[in-house]
């Protein structure tokens, strides 16, 4: 029995060759079932084996193309994986870590890219050149002001402070520094002898009236709402909110108008891909309630994604094994903005 295991499994001299080329950890029956594919299409083009060899082996010296029979639908299906042919041979003799055909671009020389959708598809690794993701720009902030010193928008928080007065209360924080002030240089305490945090936080100032300098872009000033004190709650209610928010004054004159936010059709598009081709229609969903599972559901639910009732024609056991596993899915919520 084991010998006719390894008449069975014998692999042929120029794919144990091709395969001593084969660059990182990619799966090794994997690997040898695409090489042994690759030599079977260029056994019947003389000198293609050879051509390949030639430019694996010396990779920075000239090469020709290295070409199959493009499919109908471009891709090349190898075991139970399918993807695009230069993309693949890519993958075994130069960057194990290749997604897809987006990081490949061919170089001038080459005769049949995959990119020209010839009838012939040249799968030669030197032929290609990765592109690397360009990296983002950094966010470039100026170290000094576009103003010149002493100008009002040079520092237009310098004459804001805002002061907290601590009170006793029956809380103790020996660590909490008292009359603590904040301003744009920092935060400044001054010591005492009482350790306690008051129940309220007050501002010792009448409401003040913030102006725009003189020659500020802001036209507008602001009233500031009275400073809050907890017995305020008993006596005004929920009214307070209403009338702290309506302090601000607008010119009646002023060219503003209200922008009203709608929340968008679809708060989120799925769609089912078995290995690399997607299958059915893209599911958009209106509801903020919504299922993926593995079932079927004929009453068409718009709440309902129901992967049982895709069919696919090219769907083999190792498909059907995995969607067994798909069950009862997962159920999403969309609250507030957040999944």
């Amino acid at each position: 029995m084991t010998s006719l295991n390894s008449l069975f499994s014998f692999t042929s001299p120029a794919v144990k060759k091709l395969l001593g080329w084969k660059q990182g950890d990619e799966e090794e029956k994997w690997a040898e079932k695409a090489v042994d594919s690759l030599v079977k299409k260029l056994k019947k083009k003389k000198g293609a084996i050879e051509e390949l060899e030639k430019a694996l082996s010396c990779p920075g010296q000239p090469s020709k193309c290295v070409t199959i029979p493009r499919s109908l639908d471009g891709r090349l299906q190898v075991s139970h994986r399918k993807g695009l042919p230069h993309v693949i041979y890519c993958r075994v003799w130069r960057w194990p870590d290749l997604q897809s055909h987006h990081e490949l671009k061919p170089l001038e020389f080459c005769e049949y890219p995959f990119s020209a959708k010839q009838k012939e598809v040249c799968i030669n690794p030197y032929h290609y050149k990765r592109v690397e993701s360009p990296v983002l720009p950094p966010v470039l902030v100026p170290r000094h002001s576009e103003y010149p010193p002493g100008h009002p928008m040079s520092n237009p928080m310098a004459s804001l402070s805002m002061s907290v007065n601590v009170g006793q209360n029956s809380m103790s924080d020996p660590t909490m520094p008292h009359n603590v002030s904040f301003s744009p240089q920092g935060f400044s305490s001054s010591s005492s002898n009482n350790n306690a945090l008051s129940s309220g936080i007050s501002v010792p100032s009448p409401p003040t009236s913030l102006s725009s300098a003189p020659n500020s872009p802001f036209g507008l000033s602001e009233t500031l709402p009275p400073a809050y004190s907890p017995q305020d709650d008993s006596q005004h209610g929920t009214e307070s909110n209403h009338q702290s928010m309506d302090t601000t004054s607008i010119p009646s004159d002023a060219d503003v108008s209200p922008v009203t936010y709608q929340e968008p059709q679809y708060w989120c598009s799925i769609a089912y891909y078995e290995l690399n081709s997607r299958v059915g229609e893209i599911f958009h969903a209106q509801n903020h309630s919504i299922v993926v599972d593995g079932f079927t559901d004929p009453s068409n639910n718009q709440s309902r994604f129901c992967l049982g009732l895709l069919s696919n024609v090219n769907r083999n056991s190792t498909i059907e094994n995995t969607r067994r596993h798909i069950g009862k899915g997962i159920h999403l919520y969309y609250v507030g903005g957040e999944v």
